[in-house]
């Protein structure tokens, strides 16, 4: 069964690129193609080269892997476990070099599961197992890093570091692609695709507020993204679109192929950095608008003394006690 069309999609190097979309979207598939784990049409090219021309040791050291929910043997120690993310530089059967043990180590630390390196994966709890996983894939050392909903199990702490080391690994030049259910933490990298029913309905700068209106269309409107803090952050609760309204996929012209024109999708990791968002300049202090109603969680809120904000832009309302 097809499950992407009309895929055509630039990835920039050095850039941060989140995939977003709702549940059967097609992100995980899409991600596994651009690794060439799953069969495909068309061409997938890495770094301006074709993937399919690629050896498997080389396209290994070019490209890391995290699979989600990815079973490992659980007899395996902390330590053997990232170690696995050196085999691509190592010969067959050779025992791994000083130059291994430190790749390893350095991934362990930046995880924080350096401490338990002796410990089995069987003794570990999912949060502690899916950061091992990432050592393992920060091992490779590879100059493109694919990750599949990476932040399954982890708190919001770890979290946080994860956030952190991605923008340390992009810092150094690194192309990070990876697929999240978290819209807020997903909204913190520099690109966005979206996607819904196998097709990419936008791709764009993740401050542009062409982005923000195509993640709320894509998830039928049933959240709202608001600059908090000076970041950008998805909240439940928004407008509720009126009875009989169907979302409509934002159309992108540049990006789609219609299914007519029977041409195959196109997936590049290329070798430019990603452009630099357009400017957004945020209101200087809420604007309020007399309205009827206005939505708040769980609460209609009506204009017995009002005025009560109209428009998201506004929300919260801080005439509201």
């Amino acid at each position: 069964m097809q499950v992407l069309h009309g895929i055509d999609v630039h990835l920039a190097a050095a850039c941060w690129t989140s995939i977003v979309g709702p549940n059967g979207a097609g992100k995980s598939t899409l991600l596994k193609v651009l690794a060439g784990l799953l069969p495909h049409s068309g061409r997938v090219s890495l770094l301006g080269q074709p993937l399919a021309t690629l050896s498997g040791r080389l396209r290994a050291r070019q490209m890391a892997w995290l699979g989600q929910g990815e079973a490992s043997g659980d007899d395996l120690t902390v330590f053997d476990v990232a170690m696995l993310g050196r085999l691509p530089h190592q010969a067959w059967l050779a025992a791994p070099s000083a130059q291994d043990q430190l790749a390893v180590e350095q991934a362990l630390k930046a995880t924080q599961a350096w401490d338990w390196r002796g410990r089995t994966l069987g003794q570990l709890s999912g949060g502690e197992r899916q950061r091992v996983l990432l050592a393992r894939a920060l091992a490779v050392q590879a100059q493109v890093l694919l990750m599949d909903e990476p932040l399954a199990n982890l708190d919001p702490p770890h979290q946080a570091d994860w956030l952190q080391l991605v923008r340390e690994l992009v810092a150094q030049g690194k192309t990070v692609v990876s697929v999240l259910h978290e819209i807020s933490m997903a909204l913190h990298a520099q690109q966005m695709v979206i996607l819904a029913q196998g097709r990419i309905t936008h791709q764009g700068a993740c401050s542009d507020p062409a982005t923000h209106r195509a993640l709320e269309a894509v998830f039928d409107h049933r959240i709202g993204i608001h600059q908090l803090g000076g970041q950008w952050v998805a909240l439940p609760g928004a407008p509720v679109a009126p009875s009989g309204f169907r979302p409509q996929l934002v159309k992108a012209a540049h990006r789609l192929r219609p299914l007519s024109s029977r041409r195959p999708f196109q997936l590049r990791i290329a070798t430019q950095p990603c452009p630099p968002p357009p400017p957004h300049t945020a209101p200087s202090q809420p604007q309020f608008h007399p309205a009827h109603t206005h939505r708040w969680p769980n609460t209609w809120w009506r204009n017995a003394s009002g005025p009560w904000p109209k428009c998201r832009t506004c929300w919260p309302c801080p005439s509201l006690t």
